[in-house]
């Protein structure tokens, strides 16, 4: 869908920036320059950057040559010259860091002390190099700030183990913190950082290295075969054997842990119930809610105790639904999700006025549980009213802006990482008027990812009609119509999928708007009959569309017409979205809900919300979200032939 302003921008946008597809000149050696400096040739290099004078991305050249000193030690001087010269850009931020890095490295304090402060968003390795200094220097408060990165940091840099190790020093950490933090570890599956704790624990706690291998990758017969004593050790590895166990087969860990339970500490054991009763959350199987009860009061990671109300919601347990989000820490409560779910909760109890003051939180809000609360509250889901279109000096102020130009010609060339992170440096601090006037450019330029990202970052002025962007309008209409599909729908999907990036390439291999893998669409397009398909017309926006919508319409059928579960299907794959189903029907928001894969889970929520706006859009009228997501279907057999 296009305002009326959208009529002439392409025009207006082209008086300040280049159109997209054209190439400068010096792109090849640019990109041939780069090549260079990623080979470590420094001759051909600098042959190649001398035919670079004033190139808009000489930057990068600058940047590149000062890598080449790297291992060397970075001349101080070069750098301060480059961070003066290129102050506030992205590149000053990276370079800033590299030198901090190399500076740490080296404990070289007091220039990382007088350079760290310029540092505008340092990453946990120069946050912990900062620790470090702070702690030489005798500061005190540094542990304060440290002690919070024991449990949080499983899987740490090295520049934070010296500021891990001083906690112990200091006795801020005792041999149950470590126990924990190793816990926390195996838990996220960080099995070598597990490993390296246990090099924290007293020696008369501390296992061998040919313990800790057979309980960490053979659980079951190392369980089985040991003759445990009452030690500490021995306690504790047993509960991380059968947490081990449980990834694979919690109730095998199950009956393990009922043999073991008179030997286990409280806490051992109600950690050990908790690892079990969340594996079988992920797979829905009923035994959970029961296992999460021998759980008691164990803390619990945030994974953990959010899996304790998915299964209670599974089972249509509203009692232990609200009983399970009342255990969660006040950063999870505040989410969208648990209150909405509560407030459910609370409704099914009988406790309207309770339930409405939930949903009331979340009324307006521009999510999947806004929408469900303003449907419980009986308002209409709308989008907020239109900005006022940016004007023709507010866009030139952001189409001459030195980032902007920046991130267009890296994108231009196909550096797409790049390109992306100079455009959000750039978004920083800007006014809702700034994102406008961005988000009109990046659409005129073709770059409607950018767009879409800009306008959605706006907090009192908004344009849904940037936020929900409809570009290739003609041809996905009547791909959608071709297939019998919610044109709202598939615009959800791909928004999703692609934001409208005809080129995108993920990094499991799937391209274009739809975001095909090879396979897929080489399986569809030999269903379908396609002449003369190749791998590479995958790319072909007709072609992309015409396989994308006839998968999708395939994987419908397949799953009941229901297209929560074609949404699912289409991220997951059939087989899962048909797994994930329960032996009876299921409230298709509860389905959603305990999709046991995150990134699905919210990729489906996304898609829903995205379908609910397209269709305010293009309709002036929401769809019903609850209608839309429907009653989900008991669990059955593949109907026909399996699909990719």
């Amino acid at each position: 869908m296009t305002s009326r302003f959208a009529a002439f921008l392409p025009c207006l946008v082209f008086l300040f920036c280049p159109p997209p597809a054209m190439a400068e000149p010096s792109d090849e050696t640019f990109l041939a320059a780069r090549e260079a400096a990623r080979a470590g040739d420094r001759a051909r290099f600098e042959r190649l950057a001398s035919e670079l004078g004033g190139y808009e991305l000489s930057s990068y050249v600058d940047y590149w040559r000062l890598q080449f000193d790297l291992k060397n030690g970075f001349d101080p001087e070069a750098v301060r010259a480059f961070l003066a010269g290129n102050e506030g850009s992205w590149l000053a931020e990276k370079m800033r860091g590299d030198w901090l890095r190399q500076l740490g490295g080296r404990k070289e304090w007091s220039s990382f002390d007088a350079e760290y402060p310029a540092l505008r968003k340092p990453d946990q390795e120069l946050a912990c190099y900062a620790l470090q200094s702070r702690l030489l220097r005798g500061d005190a408060s540094a542990l304060e700030e440290a002690m919070p990165l024991w449990l949080a940091l499983v899987d740490p840099p090295e520049s934070c183990h010296p500021v891990l190790e001083a906690l112990i020093v200091d006795k801020r950490v005792q041999a149950g913190d470590v126990w924990a933090r190793i816990r926390r570890q195996v838990e996220t599956n960080r099995l070598t950082a597990a490993s390296h704790s246990m090099n924290y624990l007293p020696l008369s706690q501390a296992p061998d290295a040919r313990t800790v291998k057979a309980v960490i990758h053979s659980p079951l017969p190392w369980l089985t075969r040991t003759k445990l004593s009452d030690s500490r050790r021995h306690r504790e590895l047993a509960a991380l054997a059968v947490a081990r166990i449980a990834r694979k087969d919690p109730s095998l860990a199950a009956g393990q842990l009922e043999r073991l339970e008179p030997r286990l500490s409280a806490g051992e054991r109600e950690w050990a119930w908790s690892q079990i009763a969340w594996q079988g959350a992920l797979r829905h199987l009923p035994e959970a809610i029961g296992w999460y009860g021998k759980a008691g009061d164990a803390p619990m990671s945030d994974e953990v105790a959010q899996w304790r109300a998915r299964a209670a919601l599974r089972a249509l347990d509203w009692k232990a639904v609200r009983s399970a989000i009342g255990r969660m820490p006040p950063a999870l409560t505040g989410q969208p999700a648990w209150i909405y779910w509560l407030g459910r909760a609370r409704q099914a109890e009988g406790r309207d006025d309770a339930a409405r003051a939930l949903f009331v939180r979340l009324s307006g809000q521009p999510n999947f549980y806004g929408h469900l609360a303003d449907e419980e509250l009986g308002r209409p889901i709308a989008p907020p009213p239109e900005a006022a279109p940016p004007t023709a000096e507010e866009m030139a102020r952001i189409a001459n802006d030195a980032a902007i130009r920046r991130a267009f010609a890296l994108l231009r060339l196909n550096l797409r990482i790049e390109g992306l992170r100079e455009w959000n440096w750039a978004m920083r601090g800007m006014s809702d008027r700034e994102l406008l006037a961005a988000a009109r450019v990046a659409e005129g330029a073709g770059r409607y990812d950018r767009a879409i990202a800009s306008a959605e970052r706006t907090r009192a002025e908004h344009s849904y009609a940037m936020r929900y962007l409809s570009p290739f309008g003609e041809q996905i209409r009547a791909a959608a119509r071709l297939q019998s599909l919610d044109e709202a729908w598939v615009y959800g999907l791909m928004r999703q999928e692609s934001r409208f990036v005809t080129d995108v390439r993920s990094s499991a291999g799937a391209s274009g708007l739809m975001q095909l893998m090879p396979a897929t669409a080489r399986w569809v397009a030999k269903r379908i009959g396609l002449k003369n398909y190749r791998p590479s017309r995958v790319n072909d926006t007709e072609t992309n569309l015409l396989l994308g919508t006839s998968y999708l319409r395939m994987v419908m059928e397949r799953l009941d017409g229901h297209p929560l579960l074609a949404s699912t299907a289409y991220n997951a794959g059939p087989g899962r979205a048909r797994r994930w189903q329960a032996e009876l029907p299921l409230e298709g928001a509860i389905y959603a809900e305990t999709i046991p894969i995150t990134e699905t889970r919210d990729y489906v929520k996304k898609v829903v919300s995205n379908t609910v706006y397209y269709s305010a859009l293009f309709h002036g009228k929401a769809q019903s979200i609850r209608r839309w997501l429907g009653v989900v279907g008991p669990r059955s057999g593949a109907k026909g032939e399996d699909l990719p």
